[in-house]
């Protein structure tokens, strides 16, 4: 059993990459199949934290700081995966196929950050001026602000699709050992199967009511939720 799981999963070829290419590897696996699905996850899931007092306790920035500090943390893995990849050393035949859905999970990332850059104001009762204004592009929902919402729930699920071809194109690629296939799959159908569990207990609050409640007074909550899925509590 632990020689069959030991061979590469095409048995014409060898499984030999170099130190750059495997390192590589991991990274972007590191990156794309656990940094930011659980920071989607917790972005998702976790915006009324389980023994918060809510209504009374609202804008738990908890699954805010951990969202951002993990997709950021999965920028800094990727620009060290790009760097060496680029030092690898030329071994001719590269995948096509894997190299443009790479490329595309790169990109997409990036166009997230920038997005999250652009994303507007706050504004609210959480976040008044020093005049005493709650005008904000979140807490009045302006255009703007729709706008990110819309590309960036969009966006971020996409890039996590694009994410498992890559995946599965690197591991043909490199004739990664059948392990390394049953360890990546069983890994992704926990993070499928955790994510449906918890969208079927209605976790998935929308942020605009996590952060400033329930109450229709805010001019959010009188309008659609942006995002399949997601719910608003009473």
């Amino acid at each position: 059993m632990i020689e069959w799981l030991l061979a590469p999963i095409d048995q014409v070829r060898l499984h030999e990459v170099g130190a750059h290419v495997s390192w590589h590897g991991r990274f972007m696996v590191l990156a794309w199949s656990f940094l930011f699905p659980l920071g989607i996850i917790i972005a998702r899931f976790f915006k009324i934290m389980p023994r918060q007092d809510w209504p009374r306790h609202v804008d738990n920035q908890a699954w805010w700081v951990a969202h951002r500090v993990l997709q950021y943390g999965g920028g800094v893995v990727i620009l060290a995966a790009l760097w060496l990849i680029w030092q690898a050393p030329t071994t001719g035949e590269a995948g096509t196929l894997h190299r443009v859905f790479g490329w595309a999970v790169v990109i997409l990332c990036a166009f997230q950050i920038l997005t999250g850059v652009f994303r507007g104001s706050k504004g609210g009762p959480t976040d008044a001026s020093d005049d005493g204004s709650l005008a904000g592009d979140h807490y009045d929902m302006t255009v703007r602000r729709k706008m990110f919402e819309h590309f960036h729930k969009s966006v971020g699920y996409l890039a996590l699709f694009v994410a498992c071809i890559a995946t599965a194109s690197g591991l043909w690629l490199a004739n990664g050992p059948r392990w390394m296939w049953i360890a990546t799959a069983l890994w992704w159908a926990l993070l499928i199967a955790v994510f449906m569990l918890l969208q079927r207990r209605g976790l998935a609050v929308d942020t605009y009511q996590a952060i400033w409640g329930p109450d229709e007074s805010h001019p959010g909550n009188r309008m659609k939720p942006i995002g399949w899925g997601i719910v608003r509590r009473k």
